[in-house]
């Protein structure tokens, strides 16, 4: 019995639409998305850890590190720093959608990158890393957890308890800021042969 040739057509179709995609992310800054999974990794590890072995920030046990940096829990309601964390409840689904946005406009925005704009894409990739790190966070506990304390002095001020999700996602900023004023004309030179490719196509 032959197979009806329009069948065959429709599966080399198929094929040749799945080889197509991924030699796209494979030629795109998904692929530096290991970074991403392996900072998620340690962010959500060191979260469990400090979840398990450090009470809570008022009246429990603090590890002194250093002068001027602790270890001291904290549960955060709000965004980045506790931005927002003494607010009513309703910031926990604000940031989330938030998060759960810009997690996606950095997967789009990383597939239309080429892998060897190396600055941006791991910039990208760190960002991604922590949003959804504490996107996470905010789903499964209803707050962030934080225990990185930095301070001035005990009794003097101290900086709002962060963890490792906030400091990638800081990192990542600085890259794509760093990555706007790099090489500004090579930038606009790139743009201006894509134009022109666009044109002649």
């Amino acid at each position: 019995m032959m197979k009806d040739p329009r069948f065959r057509g429709d599966d080399c179709n198929n094929k040749t639409d799945r080889e197509y995609i991924l030699k796209k992310i494979t030629e795109s800054g998904l692929v530096w998305l290991w970074l991403t999974i392996i900072l998620l990794v340690l962010d959500q590890v060191t979260k469990i850890w400090a979840n398990t072995n450090l009470a809570p920030v008022y009246g429990g046990p603090v590890i002194e590190v250093m002068p001027h940096f602790d270890l001291n829990l904290a549960y955060n309601y709000g965004a980045a720093f506790s931005f927002l964390g003494d607010a009513g409840g309703w910031q926990r689904w604000l940031f989330t959608a938030i998060a759960a946005g810009i997690s996606v406009a950095l997967l789009v925005w990383m597939y239309k990158t080429p892998k060897s704009d190396k600055l941006p894409n791991i910039g990208m990739a760190l960002i991604l890393s922590g949003a959804i790190g504490n996107l996470y966070d905010r789903l499964a506990y209803g707050y962030v957890i934080d225990f990185i304390d930095w301070y001035v002095s005990k009794d003097g001020y101290h900086w709002p308890t962060f963890n490792i999700a906030d400091s990638v996602i800081l990192i990542g900023v600085g890259l794509l800021i760093i990555d706007t004023f790099k090489n500004p004309d090579e930038k606009s030179g790139k743009a201006a042969s894509k134009k022109a490719s666009k044109k002649a196509a």
